[in-house]
């Protein structure tokens, strides 16, 4: 099974992560921004990461790949069976791949995408709006929700920690973390989703691939 992506995105290192929770092997393969190839091009008509493919089966949209992977080896189980720890699951996932990644984005965008990836030019004040104005709110929500097991739904790993872990590991590889001053129980809890060994692996490429290519850009070195 193949996808196709840059872990760097918090959609791709989503499903690898899953994957991983899984026991599974995934195989990852550069694709985005220009790059992939036709199996790619037919996996995401759009071009956007992550694709993935089994066989002759091609699909994109992490949700639609982790979902096609919990049907198909549905142990152990990251998606809940009960329906309400299942809808409270997809929530998650829903906050994170939009809500999360919108201030996501604007930071990680303008900050290290725009600069040094496409060689772009950026735009600080929306990183700043974002990381000061959209990602607090969200980490406030967390504070009052995350229970004492350290497990967003049923006090055990499900996709709902996957997804709202990966934003936030992308941040952290430019050096934006959770306030632990203001929200402790947050910080704590992304610290301990984020050293599993599934997470681990991905996160020591990804911050070695960001200070290769020279990490995030301030607006002190933009001027």
């Amino acid at each position: 099974m193949i996808v196709f992506g840059s872990t760097l995105s918090p959609y791709v290192r989503k499903c690898m992560v899953f994957g991983a929770e899984k026991g599974l092997e995934l195989e990852l393969q550069p694709a985005g921004m220009g790059r992939g190839g036709p199996d790619f091009q037919a996996a995401s008509p759009f071009g956007k990461m992550p694709g993935f493919k089994d066989d002759d089966f091609l699909i994109s949209d992490s949700t639609a790949i982790v979902t096609y992977l919990e049907a198909k080896y549905p142990d152990p189980n990251l998606i809940p069976l009960d329906p309400r720890a299942r809808a409270r699951t997809i929530w998650y996932d829903e906050m994170a791949d939009t809500l999360m990644m919108a201030a996501g984005s604007a930071i990680f965008g303008n900050r290290f995408v725009l600069p040094r990836v496409l060689k772009q030019e950026c735009d600080h004040a929306a990183a700043d709006r974002a990381e000061h104005d959209l990602l607090p709110p969200l980490c406030d929500y967390l504070e009052n929700v995350i229970p004492a097991s350290g497990f967003l739904v049923e006090d055990r790993l499900t996709l709902a920690d996957i997804a709202v872990a990966s934003p936030l590991a992308t941040l952290g590889c430019i050096g934006v973390r959770v306030d632990a001053t203001r929200h402790p129980r947050t910080a704590a809890y992304v610290e301990a989703i984020l050293a599993r060994p599934s997470f681990a692996a991905i996160l020591a490429k990804d911050q070695a691939m960001v200070a290769a290519m020279g990490g995030p850009v301030s607006a002190q070195q933009a001027a």
